[in-house]
């Protein structure tokens, strides 16, 4: 492997940030191969070099790859000053620090790598690469051939540079709005929201289906899971990144540790972008524990508030279509270890109940729910209604006695039979 600057060994191996860590090494510290290097400019092979801080070895981190399914309504930062949510929200208790590879915007969902790899990132982001990605893009207006061939042959954007050719497949027409799938070979800011203004095409909804071949199928928006020895491997053979695979083992135990597909501590906590909802929280701002005089502490959030996006439900269906994440709408909530449930929704959006396995009869929810059956008449005495009352079941009095039900006696009152 390439050498690197000692400040960023250490900084990946979790000793510190890399601000503090160059303190550390002009501190004198630190020694490779025996030897004290105190100067900023001071390379190492984490690999192949010895490398000791304070006479204890720091050893190379594990790469790190996963694929997580952004949600709309969270930006693509691990902090954010305004309070927004973001994607370290969702990707929680790893054993090393992740970082997006690229970024999707704040009104974009789909397929986004983390990794803790410097140069996976470099290599899949790398303009000369010309890495595909493609998207499902909704925009207000009916393509014709015309403006087809000019999204494939390139746009000449507001500042006067022009994107490379594109690959575009109508997928059909709703109305005065059209979908299509887009895959470009480049990542400038906003390309794609960008060439819909420049085309007089605005974008409405825009979601990424792959990044470098791999898709998020199976995977709701809001989840993740670890990038298999497969992709991996197909990755390198493509792109030359990643330069090491980790083995079978240390992506088993790394899966296992962060529970594949799992939801994150984020959607247990109620700060789930579930069917689409965008989520912001607010900073707690007055003194307390949880701030400084005052002053916002990031470390700890208030209550959620959620916000209704602009596109419909017919939106995410078509998407659902698309994205392989299954044609049944579902509901994902916080179950045993954060581990996802999906309640099916019926068309109304009301839950159904989830079918019970062979021989065990009706979950206690379920038949607490249950409609299907006739009123009870049976039972104690004290529950069973007057059965000839003329006001019913809190009718005052029976049809021979002068008190219903809840009156003193029911049936047998005192003058009854």
């Amino acid at each position: 492997m390439a050498q690197e600057r000692l400040q960023k060994i250490l900084a990946r191996a979790g000793v510190a940030s890399r601000r503090a860590a160059e303190e550390i090494v002009l501190s004198g510290r630190v020694r490779v191969n025996g030897k004290v290097l105190d100067t900023l400019g001071s390379k190492a092979d984490p690999f192949d070099d010895k490398v000791e801080l304070d006479g204890r070895r720091i050893l190379a981190e594990t790469g790190t790859y996963l694929l997580f399914h952004k949600p709309r309504g969270i930006v693509t930062t691990m902090s954010d000053p305004e309070g927004r949510p973001t994607v370290a929200d969702y990707v929680v208790d790893l054993p090393s620090r992740v970082f997006p590879v690229g970024r999707l915007d704040f009104a974009t969902s789909g397929v986004l790598f983390l990794t803790n790899d410097g140069e996976f990132s470099n290599g899949l982001l790398h303009p000369k690469k010309a890495v595909p990605k493609t998207y499902v893009v909704k925009v207000q207006g009916v393509m014709e051939d015309a403006d087809i061939d000019r999204w494939r042959q390139g746009v000449k954007l507001e500042d006067g540079t022009v994107t490379r050719p594109a690959d575009l497949l109508v997928l059909r027409n709703e109305g005065d709005k059209t979908w299509f799938e887009l895959t470009i070979h480049e990542g400038k800011n906003q390309q794609i929201r960008r060439m819909g203004e420049a085309t007089g095409f605005r974008v409405m909804r825009l979601a990424r289906l792959s990044f470098a071949g791999i898709t998020a199928e199976g995977l709701r928006p809001g989840m993740w899971r670890v990038l298999t020895r497969e992709e991996l491997t197909a990755l390198k053979k493509e792109w030359e990144v990643p330069k090491r695979i980790p083995s079978a083992e240390v992506l088993a135990r790394l899966a296992e540790k962060a529970t594949t597909m799992r939801v994150a501590k984020a959607f247990v906590r109620g700060a789930s972008v579930e069917g689409g909802l965008q989520v912001h929280r607010k900073r707690a701002t007055t003194p307390g524990p949880n701030t400084h005089g005052g002053r916002e502490d990031s470390r700890r959030w208030a209550r959620p508030e959620v916000h209704a996006p602009e596109a419909s439900s017919g939106d995410d269906a078509f998407l659902d279509k698309h994205m392989g994440r299954g044609a049944p709408k579902t509901r994902t909530k916080a179950g045993p270890a954060g581990r996802s449930v999906r309640a099916e929704t019926g068309e109304a959006g009301a839950p159904r109940a989830a079918a019970a396995p062979a021989g065990t009869g009706p979950s206690p929810r379920a038949r607490a729910v249950r409609t299907d059956r006739a009123p009870r008449t049976g039972g104690p005495p004290e529950k069973r209604p007057a059965e000839r009352g003329e006001r019913g079941e809190r009718g005052e009095r029976g049809e021979r006695g002068e008190r219903g039900e809840r009156g003193e006696r029911g049936d047998r009152s005192e003058r009854g039979d």
